[in-house]
């Protein structure tokens, strides 16, 4: 057989296997990333092909691969055509998933391989292995575990392939030295049972995608042509999703307008474990934010649909009176304050005076440039704001940011003060232990920087409310941005087992 023939579908993977299964063959099933190719790949793949007759090597599309920074290295295409290349694989194709699930089921092999290091499931911190075992034996299959000389594709990235610049690579080194990945787990398992609330404003962002087509004949405007577009749960109902994934219980309260709700889409996004509390205001809708981007996703223009904020909002005392009734039932609060109108003065006050552990950001947009600033809040105990948010709230535009960053945390009482900085990581300001920990960026790879903050706020201060240290409050939320940036806007939120699979990638 030609080597081009052997790479295929997953479908033509189960077909052929159905075909030589019933010639008698007997069918080995392997499953992995395989982007750096080495020796261990190799005598693994050799070891699991002697299992059976014909070797199957399913391996995970670019777009499911989160074992870190700049992962792959190596497009599907590439890594495809690597593994083609070895006798001892008969078969190969590419799986558009985070698991073999889908593999095994068409396959359906004799024999599913792995490695050696897979053999302890409880070390999985994704709980797929268990899945793709179940999967395998429910089929007549069973699982077999290849004994041969392993390596660390992502240790060898990480240590010869420069992936991240010298000062990240030491920051990782030392941050190893001092907490392993199973101690952030440990941690980060401990903050389950933490009773979670988020209130903020509920966003919908809308991406309409176009090409555009130039200068229009009249004129000085631009034409596009427009594609498709797609919607996404933003603002709260984003944090919401972060927070669900480490949190059994998160409670949301927020606000829909009633002109236009957007609540059976809104709700058909949370997740399970979400309980939203809506409260619907008058004479507005949904907020509701639209981007036209091309394919790359920059952005040609955005449209707000959204009523401008008014002081004496009618919801306001409604909802400040169930914060004053209910904030003691939670342990964490997280407000993502986007300042488009659902959080107005008395639910201010309220959640100043009431929440057990507060985490806000006011958030600089379009619509509130100039008039939202963290000062309207009297107390917090985390604050988290990107660069112009801080300096904004400040009137502070040249000192060191480490100084402004302790005049803004004085005035609202934060023990706590992180200053996200894009390109340039994150600064954590820590009052009770009088440090201050930088901790760079932790992703070489941008997709969409839409939501990034969120992410930060929502692991960080999950984090803190649960005492966890300020420093690895700071590198579980930097993690967690790293994962999101990697995200288009809100697709989907950032999860326990990638986070988990992201950290361990970062810390080898």
């Amino acid at each position: 057989m030609s080597t081009p023939g052997k790479i295929c579908s997953i479908e033509q993977l189960g077909i052929e296997s159905a075909r030589l299964k019933a010639l008698g063959k007997r069918v080995v099933l392997c499953h992995g990333t395989f982007d750096l190719m080495h020796t261990g790949h190799i005598r693994h793949l050799q070891r699991a092909r002697q299992e059976g007759d014909v070797l199957f090597v399913s391996l995970t599309a670019d777009k499911y691969v989160n074992k870190g920074p700049g992962r792959p290295v190596f497009s599907e295409d590439l890594r495809a055509e690597t593994l083609a290349a070895l006798a001892c694989v008969d078969y190969v194709a590419v799986n558009a998933d985070y698991t073999a699930l889908t593999p095994i089921e068409h396959v359906r092999p004799h024999i599913y391989a792995k490695g050696s290091d897979y053999q302890s499931v409880s070390d999985d911190v994704t709980g797929n292995i268990l899945r793709e075992i179940n999967a395998t034996q429910s089929h007549g299959g069973r699982i077999f575990y290849t004994d041969e000389i392993t390596f660390s594709s992502s240790s060898l990235l990480n240590e010869h392939f420069g992936v991240f610049p010298p000062e990240t690579k030491q920051y990782l080194e030392r941050f190893a030295e001092s907490t392993s990945d199973k101690s952030i787990f440990a941690q980060l398992d401990s903050l389950r049972k933490l009773r979670v609330l988020v209130v903020g404003d509920a966003i919908v962002d809308q991406y309409h995608y176009v090409s555009p087509l130039g200068q229009t004949g009249k004129g000085n405007i631009l034409a596009v042509r427009y594609d498709s577009e797609e919607q996404f749960a933003g603002g709260s109902l984003a944090v919401a999703n972060h927070l669900a994934s480490f949190a059994d219980s998160v409670t949301l309260m927020t606000g829909l307008g009633k002109l236009e709700t957007h609540e059976e889409f809104i709700r058909s996004k949370l997740k399970p474990n979400v309980t939203p509390r809506f409260f619907y205001i008058d004479n507005a809708p949904t907020v509701v934010k639209r981007r036209f981007v091309d394919s790359d996703l920059a952005k040609f223009f955005e449209v707000y649909f959204y009523r401008d904020a008014t002081q004496d909002s009618p919801h306001d005392e409604t909802v400040a009176k169930v914060l004053r009734d209910e904030l003691a039932n939670y342990d964490v609060v997280i407000v993502p304050d986007f300042g488009n109108g659902f959080i107005a003065p008395a639910m201010v006050k309220a959640l100043c005076e009431h929440a057990p552990f507060l985490a806000v950001n006011t958030q600089v947009n379009s619509g509130n440039r100039g008039f939202h600033v963290i000062n309207r809040y009297n107390r917090a105990n985390f604050v988290s704001l990107n660069e112009p948010e801080l300096r904004l709230a400040a009137h502070n535009r040249h000192d060191p940011v480490e100084a402004v960053a302790e005049q803004v945390a004085d005035r609202v009482g934060a023990d706590y003060l992180a200053v996200t900085r894009g390109s340039k990581g994150v600064m954590i300001w820590d009052r009770p232990n009088k440090v201050v920990h930088n901790i760079p960026a932790l992703s070489t790879k941008v997709v969409d920087r839409i939501g990034a903050g969120d992410a930060f706020l929502s692991l960080a201060g999950l984090c803190l409310g649960g005492k966890l240290s300020s420093q690895v409050a700071a590198f579980v939320g930097s993690a967690a941005a790293a994962i999101d940036v990697q995200i288009v806007c809100n697709r989907e939120p950032v999860e326990q087992p990638m986070l988990y699979k992201y950290v361990t990638t970062l810390l080898k």
